[in-house]
């Protein structure tokens, strides 16, 4: 019987996707070098139906087959979303400017963890537009389902860089995954304890670590 995949279950992907032809993000070396000439691939384990994924992705995973290449063709409300007029705004030329940056027409930032783009720059004010740039645009995947993925250890991993943006020094246990972190960083592990007992099924517990402060020794002068 075909082994097929199931909402909550991990596995390993490999994909391109695509908007007019051209790749826009990859995990395969090969179309990766389309993107960026150094780039290096970077394995992809997502838990199936937690949008790790663009919406429309993440749904097509479920009910599909290991090992089988599927392609898939999104709309905007499936992919990026539509176009936000809202989002396009006006900044002051001089917030750029003390920043030491002179902002020209196409040139991208990244301001307030986003992405954005110069649209035009004059009289002291700068058009910006706050959209994604696939926002609005039909996009397609290529992709194969690898494996599932068993091992606690990956799926933690895979949590923690899609919730946390990294992946913090953590010990997995038979019932629960202790987290190791500054003091502080326990905000970020209870606001995800349900969600870990949910997808890996062990408790999801914080353990403060000590910053050892080194005691400066004066020399001493004889």
């Amino acid at each position: 019987m075909t082994e097929t995949i199931k909402k909550n279950e991990f596995v390993e992907l490999k994909y391109s996707g695509y908007s007019n032809g051209k790749v826009f993000d990859s995990n395969i070396e090969e179309d990766l070098k389309e993107l960026d000439s150094k780039a290096k691939p970077v394995k992809t384990i997502i838990a199936v139906g937690n949008e790790m994924l663009v919406k429309g992705f993440d749904k097509a995973l479920e009910g599909k087959e290991i090992g089988k290449e599927y392609e898939i063709t999104l709309n905007a409300k499936e992919g990026f979303g539509e176009r936000n007029r809202n989002m396009v705004r006006m900044i002051p030329l001089k917030v750029f400017h003390e920043k030491n940056v002179n902002p020209q027409p196409g040139m991208s930032f990244v301001i307030d963890d986003m992405l954005v783009k110069v649209m035009s720059a004059s009289g002291g004010r700068v058009m910006v537009d706050f959209n994604n740039p696939l926002a609005g645009k039909e996009i397609k995947y290529k992709f194969t389902i690898i494996r599932k993925v068993h091992d606690d250890k990956e799926k933690c991993e895979s949590l923690f860089s899609a919730f946390f943006r990294m992946i913090p020094e953590f010990e997995v246990k038979e019932k629960s995954v202790i987290v190791r972190g500054p003091k502080g960083f326990d905000v970020f592990v209870n606001a995800f304890k349900e969600k870990f007992k949910e997808l890996v099924g062990k408790t999801l517990e914080f353990e403060e670590m000590e910053i050892e402060k080194k005691e400066e020794k004066a020399d001493i002068v004889k």
